[in-house]
Parts: structure tokens; C-alpha cells; sequence
């Protein structure tokens, strides 16, 4: 039943249009949800190999192609949650890729539904 567990990270088709716009410019890519003090609860865009992935962070799936994580701790408080990313108008974090565009990706979010939540503790997400 695993299969029919919902994405725990999905994009809007706005995010999709911009992360095409940077694979352009910069070739594949990867997110890091952050949780730094610097740069709020943003996700975070990078190239790929451009930022280091540690033994405990989350992969929570692929966003239009490119891998999505956050950090150990933050999955914990956000584990019954989906990560809706979108964009919105405004200066990307500091080392994120959209930074300079015009254009930054923000994190909106849904409560799973306890089906939902079965789902996910079944397929071992």
C-alpha cells in the first residue's frame, strides 16, 4: 500500500517554471529545506554538489526532478506535514540559487490526513 502514499514535497506550477528557468542556467539541481536563523524556514536551491548533505539529513523526494532534504530535526516537527513549495516575489536566501531573479521559492504546507499518515507509516517514509 506503500505506493499510494502522498509526495511528502510537491511543487506548485509556478516553482516548476522557475527550477526549468535555473536547470538552464546552472544544471541539475538540489534543495535543502532550511531552518538557520539567516534565512527563516526557506528552501534553499542549489547546483548539485554545491552543498553537502550530512548522514542525518531527510530525503523527502524529488521536487520536478531534483532532490528535495531537510535536516533531521526538522523533519521531526514536520513528518505530518506535505511541503507545498511555490514562489513568490522577493530576494532568494543568500545562497540560494534564485537569488538575483526577482523571484524567491517559499514554503506553504497542509496537515497529512490520518489515511494519509497510515500511508506514509506503512511505506517506511
Amino acid at each position: 500500500m506503500a505506493h499510494n502514499a502522498p509526495p511528502r514535497v510537491v511543487a506548485t506550477e509556478t516553482a516548476t517554471q522557475l527550477i526549468d528557468t535555473l536547470t538552464r542556467r546552472y544544471g541539475p539541481l538540489m534543495f535543502f529545506q532550511s531552518g538557520g536563523c539567516c534565512d527563516g524556514s526557506s528552501p534553499m536551491c542549489y547546483a548539485v554538489g554545491d552543498f553537502s548533505i550530512s548522514q542525518t539529513d531527510v530525503l523527502l523526494g524529488t521536487l520536478h526532478g531534483a532532490p528535495f532534504y531537510i535536516g533531521s530535526e526538522q523533519f521531526e516537527y514536520w513528518q505530518h506535514t506535505q511541503l507545498i513549495i511555490d514562489v513568490v516575489d522577493g530576494m532568494g536566501g543568500m545562497f540560494s540559487l534564485e537569488n538575483g531573479t526577482g523571484k524567491r521559492f517559499f514554503t506553504r504546507s497542509r496537515l497529512f490526513t490520518d489515511e494519509e499518515c497510515e500511508q506514509l507509516a506503512l511505506g517506511g517514509a
